[in-house]
């Protein structure tokens, strides 16, 4: 049998990256979705009157279904290696109503604010769970 030059193992570690980096990047992910609900919750007392909206903000790991009624996308999948911030539940059906406002009430956004706080700290950790875990994968035999 002719060598290819050590082009199939390298093209076999190639393919194994995408799981490993599956595997490391996950619990980033869950600590990310549990970042943005924490302070959704903490935004969200602004407009605390029964603290059911506070409770029904809700971290969704994958494969799990979201609340019915939940915003946004109610009764929904997460799908694989994703996790779901979302706020409302069959008892809550208003978090929209509080996020954007009414004819009757201001505006108490604490939903976006919270995301965007957020998204860059969340992409630097999964960035450095990538970068880790390719170093680590390509460094092993």
């Amino acid at each position: 049998m002719a060598s290819d030059g050590g082009l199939s193992r390298i093209q076999q570690r190639l393919n194994a990256i995408p799981k490993r980096i599956k595997e490391a990047v996950y619990p980033e992910v869950l600590k990310g979705a549990e970042d943005i609900a924490t302070d959704m919750r903490h935004l969200a007392l602004q407009s605390k009157d029964t603290g059911a909206l506070i409770e029904s903000i809700t971290v969704t790991p994958a494969g799990g279904t979201t609340p019915a009624y939940s915003q946004p996308g109610g009764s929904t999948v997460a799908s694989e290696n994703a996790a779901v911030v979302t706020a409302g539940n069959d008892d809550v059906r208003y978090p929209h109503l509080v996020e954007y406002g009414t004819s009757h009430i201001d505006a108490q956004p604490f939903f976006w604010p919270a995301v965007r706080l957020n998204g860059k700290k969340v992409r630097n950790r999964l960035n450095r769970a990538i970068r880790k875990a390719v170093r680590e994968h390509w460094g092993s035999k």
